[in-house]
């Protein structure tokens, strides 16, 4: 179940950079909204993981 689970999660981060790649190149809108998202889930999932490792640094 946790490699169906897995898969999932996989093939939606690989359809994401698909569509960020498809939207620089001028594709439809639905396209460029899912880049969007992408780019948004990306840039907040790179902050919480900045924000994790500047905290837990004073071992």
């Amino acid at each position: 179940m946790e490699i169906l689970v897995l898969s999932g999660v996989l093939a939606l981060a690989v359809g994401g950079c698909v569509c960020v790649v498809w939207a620089e190149r001028g594709g439809p809108r639905w396209v460029r909204v899912v880049a969007a998202v992408t780019r948004t889930a990306g840039e907040l999932l790179s902050r919480s993981g900045r924000s994790r490792s500047s905290s837990g640094s004073d071992d």
